[in-house]
């Protein structure tokens, strides 16, 4: 324990996950506008029991946790950082000129979801006041450390907030979701064919032609959710995600005992997508789905399942536009049969928006502990939001539905 970092609140810091107490985190988690799977305990526990996220590759955990009395009032995960690996919210070029000046960058703090670019609540909080201490405590951390650096990556409004009112410096990013939702009525789509009739007509017949050569290759796709998912399932995908990174010349962020505990301890969040061939599987791809909190008919739903996010792929045998159907048009498939409102397509890519995946900004804060490097930042962000305002205005000219 440290001393407090207020009237009443007292700090911990964990190296270990799973030293805290799941029961707590995930109460607060359940607390927050917008929790995601990806903030679950058994989420962040199994980054770390499972090798992917740990001192040795590079992510240093130091949870912290601010506690009034026997209540759990704020918590984040942090991470020190030896690189800029895994975060996709790129700051190289602010190592280099640290390094240029003879500045040493990292270590620097990160409070992020490791690998894991989904926007979403990062600090955990009872209250705006609370939020707020949590904001203060980690930069006070931070200067007491000795890091160069802060940084709050794809965090909510309530996020946002704290971030700012603390001094922090906010950048915007770039990502793009589908809705489940028609252009022209607002309501759900009823079909796929009825989502395709709202596209425009080039976009609608180029979908047509990428999905009838997967067909015509002798394609076909199966899906499983939760305990559906066989141990089988899981070991083929994890073989085909491994292949995929290797083929691009890196080595695969997560182990194959991260997927073996997300079988075990979180199946509900997931849905994979297998692709056959003469009845043997070539290719699939692995997204997660969020109960998240709604409001229906003037109550919160809880266990409503309504946010889908794109999160992994691979495949073992080429087939022309299998990638797309696997990643986008399938998922999308699913998500309008299921009653799935949005449907996450995770950072970078226009490409997306030709499927119906449009630009979403999202934005991370900092805050840098030299003067002189903070003012450059500043100006730098000020610059680049005004470069993300003009791309996102060009995106939107540029919607693939019918006008």
């Amino acid at each position: 324990m440290h001393p407090a970092t207020g009237p009443t609140l007292r700090a911990q810091w964990v190296d270990d996950p799973r030293q805290m107490d799941a029961l707590a985190w995930d109460a607060l988690l359940a607390q927050q506008t917008t929790p995601t799977p990806f903030m679950r305990h058994a989420y962040l526990s199994a980054l770390h029991a499972s090798g992917s996220a740990v001192p040795k590759t590079g992510w240093a955990p130091r949870f912290m946790l601010l506690w009034d009395g026997d209540v759990l009032a704020a918590a984040c995960p942090l991470y020190v950082k030896a690189h800029s690996y895994g975060e996709y919210v790129f700051d190289w070029a602010w190592a280099n000129a640290y390094a240029e000046h003879g500045l040493r960058y990292y270590p620097k703090a990160l409070v992020a979801v490791p690998f894991t670019p989904v926007p979403g609540s990062r600090l955990l909080a009872r209250s705006d006041e609370a939020r707020a201490a949590l904001v203060r405590a980690l930069v006070d951390w931070c200067e007491a450390q000795g890091l160069s650096s802060l940084h709050v990556l794809y965090g909510d409004a309530a996020d946002h907030a704290a971030c700012e009112s603390a001094g922090l410096m906010q950048r915007q990013q770039v990502q793009f979701h589908w809705q489940n939702q028609h252009p022209a009525t607002s309501a759900p789509f009823t079909d796929f064919d009825d989502f395709l009739a709202s596209l425009a007509q080039d976009k609608r017949k180029k979908i047509r032609q990428e999905r009838r050569k997967v067909h015509d290759a002798g394609v076909q796709f199966r899906w499983a959710r939760g305990a559906d998912i066989t141990p089988a399932d899981w070991a083929f995908f994890t073989r085909c995600y491994e292949r995929t990174y290797l083929e691009h010349g890196n080595a695969p962020y997560l182990t194959p005992a991260f997927f073996a505990a997300m079988a075990r301890d979180m199946a509900d969040a997931w849905v994979l997508f297998i692709a056959q061939r003469e009845g043997r599987p070539i290719a699939s791809s692995l997204i997660a789905v969020s109960a998240v909190r709604t409001v229906a008919r003037g109550q919160n739903d809880p266990e409503s399942p309504t946010v889908a996010y794109g999160r992994y792929w691979g495949v073992l045998e080429r087939v022309d536009c299998l990638h797309f159907d696997a990643c986008y048009y399938q998922p999308i498939d699913w998500c309008i049969r299921h009653g799935v409102a949005r449907f996450e397509g995770g950072a970078q890519g226009e490409h997306k928006m030709a499927r119906a995946l449009m630009p979403v900004a999202t934005a991370s804060h900092h805050w840098l502990a030299h003067p002189a490097f903070a003012d450059a930042v500043e100006r730098f962000l000020a610059r680049e939001s005004e470069g993300i305002g003009g791309y996102l205005e060009h995106l939107e000219n540029r919607s693939p539905f019918r006008r």
